[in-house]
């Protein structure tokens, strides 16, 4: 588990209060959606609605936090929500969240529960290591490119996510197939790191329960 992450001096310039986790799993047991991921969301739906009571997921001052540091980058926040935002809103909804694989609903469940961007990446696709940083608009994601000085995640073939965690590339998001995984769990101040590291021991946990065999380390990446 050689795999780390990096953020560019610009990019911890640009949001002083950003910090991350990084959770890194082998051994990972994917698969269609199943009962146990769908206990989660519903779960993780109840927690948030307790947690906001009739206040916008926008308005949350964690949700700010992430709104302004997208718009220090051009991204306008009310078209581009950050990945925790995007899905409150949907589990607040009539549909409520949606059922992707077993370990998307895992780590969707997390993130709606602590009100936290979380992303998940299969290391058996990532080349090198993974870098947070402003994309000069020549890096390549999917058939597209970001836009110059967009916040991306990026490894030595290209961006994996655009506008920081809003939209994951096809080519290393995990699957019903994926075994070997790396998951991060991201924060903008007010939330505290003690708070965010709470949240990556509680996806530690559930994937340990749902794959028991898997090896899995939370990595403090300061």
């Amino acid at each position: 588990m050689t795999l780390r992450t990096h953020v560019a001096d610009d990019v911890r310039a640009l949001a002083p209060g950003f910090a991350h986790v990084a959770v890194v799993a082998r051994g990972l047991v994917s698969g269609p959606s199943d009962a146990a991921g769908a206990a989660l969301l519903d779960d993780a739906a109840r927690r948030l609605a307790a947690r906001l009571g009739d206040t916008p997921p926008q308005q949350d001052p964690h949700m700010q936090a992430w709104r302004a540091a997208y718009a220090a980058f051009g991204a306008k926040p009310s078209k581009f929500r950050n990945s925790a935002e995007a899905l409150a809103r949907r589990a607040l909804a009539d549909a409520g969240l949606p059922r992707i694989n077993r370990l998307v609903d895992i780590y969707n469940a997390v993130s709606v529960a602590h009100l936290v961007p979380v992303g998940g990446e299969d290391t058996d696709h990532i080349d090198g290591d993974m870098h947070l940083i402003r994309a000069t608009g020549e890096e390549r994601f999917d058939d597209e490119h970001p836009d110059p000085g967009e916040v991306v995640w990026r490894d030595g073939t290209g961006v994996t996510c655009r506008r920081w965690n809003w939209r994951q590339g096809v080519r290393t998001r995990l699957t019903e197939d994926s075994t070997n995984a790396l998951f991060l769990l991201e924060r903008q101040e007010p939330m505290t790191y003690e708070e965010l590291t709470a949240a990556a021991e509680e996806l530690a946990e559930a994937l340990q329960k749902s794959s028991p065999g898997a090896e899995i380390e939370i990595r403090d990446p300061a």
